[in-house]
């Protein structure tokens, strides 16, 4: 896969390859864009700025996200990175590009590794909609059903770069939420959640598909637990969204489904990825150590979600299951292209059959 599974999730099928500019239409949109950034920076800084490059990452989808060079004055020329909203498209969620700035802020102050927010608007009066401009760290993601070939060549140290990043995922679960976020937003529960996530069921075209969802959303509906620690959640937590630079994590990045609310969906959801047993021969994950290991490294560093492993973990299956549905959907009627998703239907029988029996495992455990 080419890019983390949040920028799937939002905006489905519109605005989520345009760009809308005002100004300047013969320019191009990347070159109006240019130009209203210049324009930005001098009025956001007092010493000269503007933009040398900027191009569309590869990896963009649930906001339109660009590779952004500054020169001018020291202290800020550098490479950044540019989230914009979506033009057209309701602003909440994953689209509600803005809330990621005081969140970015808050975790950068207390020293977890996420990029520093540098500017950032709510309104569309400078770059036609909201946006950030956040650092750009070093290093590269590991994308674990398609690594990049620099991860290939020692092959050795991938079960270290899974480890290290359930490690993170600890120091992320163990902040005093209440005291830095406190007023960012409310918690959200497990039957929200639930219900979210159940929602998107219809769209699988498959009729046995979108009947194994439903007997899981039933299943997992009947045997939800009562109480999971509530606190910070990525939401798409997994070594794509991890940067790697020299065999160590460097950054946590793509906060776009963050929220306050049940950890446990955060390690069920990084263990689901990890879990190679469960994903098809043409589509499984490279190098995850065993699961006792994660889930070892995870207390070790403190982490607090260690209840009920298997019911969280069966829930992030049901919910791979409802977004590869939309996707695959979205693929072949063209209003989204991407091949992956053919990969990624390969495996959702499997994923789905491993969480039935996590869930009896959860049952048996209770």
């Amino acid at each position: 896969m080419r890019r983390p599974l949040s920028r799937d999730l939002a905006g489905s099928s519109r605005n989520d390859a345009k760009v809308e500019m005002v100004g300047a239409p013969a320019q191009g949109p990347l070159a109006s864009l240019r130009a209203r950034l210049d324009i930005f920076f001098k009025t956001a800084e007092p010493a000269p700025v503007h933009c040398t490059d900027i191009a569309p990452m590869a990896d963009g989808h649930a906001g339109l996200t660009f590779g952004v060079d500054l020169a001018g004055a020291a202290g800020v020329a550098g490479r950044y990175i540019l989230k914009l909203a979506p033009v057209g498209v309701p602003r909440r969620g994953s689209t509600d590009i803005y809330r990621q700035a005081p969140l970015l802020k808050a975790l950068h102050a207390s020293g977890l590794p996420v990029p520093a927010i540098r500017w950032a608007s709510a309104d569309d009066a400078a770059l036609g909609s909201p946006f950030i401009i956040m650092e750009r760290l070093p290093g590269r993601t590991f994308i674990v059903w398609e690594p990049d070939a620099s991860f290939l060549e020692t092959p050795a140290l991938i079960p270290r770069l899974w480890t290290s990043g359930i490690e993170s995922l600890a120091d992320f679960h163990r902040l005093d939420w209440r005291a830095v976020l406190g007023g960012w937003e409310e918690p959200v529960t497990l039957e929200s959640e639930l219900a979210r996530w159940t929602a998107l069921v219809r769209h699988a075209e498959d009729a046995q598909w979108r009947e194994a969802c439903h007997d899981l959303a039933d299943r997992l509906g009947g045997t939800m637990p009562t109480a999971s620690p509530v606190g910070l959640v990525h939401g798409d937590f997994q070594p794509g969204n991890i940067l790697f630079e020299q065999g160590r994590l460097a950054g946590v990045v793509d906060w776009d489904l963050a929220v306050i609310g049940p950890q446990g969906l955060d390690i069920g959801w990084y263990m689901m990825i990890a879990d190679a047993d469960a994903w098809h021969p043409q589509w499984r994950p490279h190098g995850p150590p065993p699961q006792a290991d994660l889930i070892q490294a995870y207390r070790a560093a403190g982490g607090p979600a260690l209840d009920r492993l298997a019911w969280h973990q069966a829930f992030a299956h049901f919910r791979m299951g409802a977004i590869a549905g939309l996707n695959l959907k979205l693929h072949r009627n063209g209003r989204r292209v991407d091949p992956t998703w053919e990969r990624f239907a390969l495996a959702i029988p499997s994923l789905l059959r491993r969480a039935k029996l996590l869930l009896q495992q959860d049952h048996a455990d209770d």
